[in-house]
């Protein structure tokens, strides 16, 4: 439980600001942490995957005091449990200073499961429906979207163990079931 509250201790007070104060969100925080073993657990197996996976990645607290796509990652796990408790306008504030500070944009509503690695997640973008399963990394500039303004579930699916390379778009209801590495070379 320790390592959880230090996470989210830290990032709190990233995100606090004049519309989300630090004793709001310090409040919100500890009570979802309180509510809610299946979050303390996967923030702890996320920061393993992330020192597992990651070579840049030199300690657990290297980890969680300087990669943003970990903090991001944790920060939309409060805000889902937040929209599925139907506070859907406070996890929208939360999901939008987030893209502010990290320039990561995951909706409240997106599902996403544990061991997961978001490394240089400047530009991902996940939509509402979109579902990531477990063991998945992600990289920069990565889509996961719908297509047009259709309604209902209209966002990827990702199963788990998936690598999603830098730059990749996923657009529509596809369900991925394998490594997806796509790679561009500009002569």
């Amino acid at each position: 439980m320790f390592i959880a509250v230090a996470v989210f201790n830290f990032i709190y007070v990233l995100l606090s600001s004049a519309s989300l104060p630090s004793n709001t969100l310090f409040d919100l925080f500890v009570g979802i942490l309180k509510s809610d073993q299946e979050i303390m657990d996967s923030v702890k197996d996320d920061l393993k995957v992330v020192k597992e996976r990651d070579p840049a990645c030199i300690s657990h607290v290297h980890c969680f005091l300087n990669f943003k796509g970990f903090l991001a990652c944790q920060s939309h796990r409060v805000a889902h449990k937040l929209w599925l408790q139907g506070r859907k306008a406070l996890a929208v504030m939360i999901q939008n200073r987030v893209f502010e500070i990290f320039a990561v944009g995951i909706h409240p509503g997106a599902k996403i499961g544990s061991r997961i690695l978001l490394d240089h997640v400047t530009g991902l973008v996940v939509g509402e429906t979109a579902v990531i399963g477990n063991n998945v990394s992600i990289l920069h500039s990565m889509t996961l979207g719908g297509t047009g303004k259709a309604s209902g579930d209209r966002n990827p699916k990702i199963g788990d163990g998936v690598l999603i390379d830098a730059g990749t778009c996923i657009l529509g209801t596809l369900r991925l079931v394998f490594v997806l590495r796509l790679v561009l070379v500009l002569w």
